[in-house]
């Protein structure tokens, strides 16, 4: 088992993750290609949460391999981004943060799925991060 250790998020990623701004997550399929999608995030301290459902592609890659990188940008000043890599622990939704991340971006409640689906929110804890 290798233990990696945890890094701080700098201002201009606390800064962004803080706001409604979109982030990519890349994760890792199997044979080795990146897979990368728009997601909703928030902070959790140093870790990132965000909500997925169970059997799409980057939920059975990030059970398979835990690392993920994430990059966020800043719109107005493009050249203002973040990145961060680390390993994601997921587990299943017992609270609604997708609600709270719909509010968050959307300004409104979260309605898309329907009664079979089963969230989970992920929680990426950093292990290396860039920003300018």
């Amino acid at each position: 088992m290798i233990t990696a250790m945890t890094v701080a998020l700098p201002e201009t990623a606390r800064n962004l993750i803080d706001n409604p701004t979109y982030v990519v997550l890349t994760t890792i399929n199997q044979d080795g290609t990146p897979q990368s999608t728009p997601i909703w995030v928030k902070r959790d301290g140093e870790d990132v949460l965000f909500s997925t459902v169970r059997g799409r592609q980057k939920t059975r890659n990030m059970e398979r391999d835990a690392r993920v990188s994430i990059c966020g940008y800043d719109p107005a000043q493009p050249y203002s981004y973040f990145t961060v890599e680390g390993t994601v622990d997921l587990r299943d939704d017992e609270g609604d943060l997708i609600s709270e991340l719909s509010f968050k971006y959307a300004n409104e409640p979260w309605t898309a799925d329907g009664p079979d689906v089963v969230r989970v929110v992920c929680r990426l804890t950093p292990t290396h991060v860039i920003s300018r």
